[in-house]
């Protein structure tokens, strides 16, 4: 399989931790989304990483890549499938995904990524240039009350949908590992949240997105220290 991503999109985070999770090997393709290419576009018409190629198939955008996944391989993984078989779990899991991947996303991350990677990419007139500290602010506002969120779920729970790690738990760590690349997480805000990601960012799955780094733009001091 390939994996078309760009390293800090969140959403191709989440997909490579899923395959990581499952064992599943897979080559990456990194994918310049803000050149908008013909041949990305014939396999994503919004212009959106991930796609997942897988044989003859095009999988694009995160939702189809979760679902494919979980369709193809999930049966094979018995108690370690990331979307439980139990319908009222696998709705609580969905549930969440949607959170972090469009919630999460169109408040804290998706900012972020846009205004501080994208734009020094982008010519002026479209839309590049300076990050708009507005933007930031907000983003950085938003963050506080989504970790206040991970924190009341984990009062009841050993993970984020429930008893066992699942989908839910690396859609969150996919978006906080990229607001945590750019420095943005007040992790010393909530320990119940911190304590979590860093459940997470030990296991194996993780080593790969922690020891990466875009040129020009190390990762915060916090980013690959697992006792941040």
């Amino acid at each position: 399989m390939q994996l078309v991503h760009y390293p800090l999109c969140p959403h191709s985070r989440f997909v490579r931790l899923v395959l990581a999770e499952y064992g599943l090997a897979t080559e990456l393709v990194d994918e310049p989304v803000w050149e908008r290419r013909e041949a990305f576009l014939a396999l994503n018409p919004a212009g959106v990483t991930p796609v997942l190629i897988d044989k003859e198939l095009s999988v694009p955008g995160v939702a189809a890549v979760a679902e494919y996944i979980d369709e193809i391989f999930g049966p094979e993984q018995d108690a370690g499938r990331l979307l439980p078989i139990d319908i009222a779990a696998r709705v609580e899991v969905r549930r969440l995904l949607s959170w972090f991947h469009d919630k999460f996303f169109d408040e804290v991350s998706g900012y972020l990524v846009q205004e501080k990677v994208f734009k020094r990419h982008l010519r002026a007139a479209d839309g590049g240039g300076s990050p708009d500290s507005t933007a930031i602010r907000a983003a950085r506002s938003n963050i506080r009350y989504h970790l206040d969120y991970i924190g009341w779920l984990l009062k009841e729970r050993n993970w984020l949908a429930g008893d066992r790690m699942s989908y839910a738990d690396l859609a969150a760590a996919a978006h906080l590992s990229t607001a945590d690349y750019l420095g943005d997480v007040p992790w010393h805000e909530n320990e119940s949240a911190k304590n979590w990601y860093a459940r997470i960012k030990s296991r194996p799955s993780f080593r790969p997105l922690l020891s990466e780094s875009l040129p020009g733009m190390m990762p915060s001091p916090s980013y690959a220290n697992l006792d941040f």
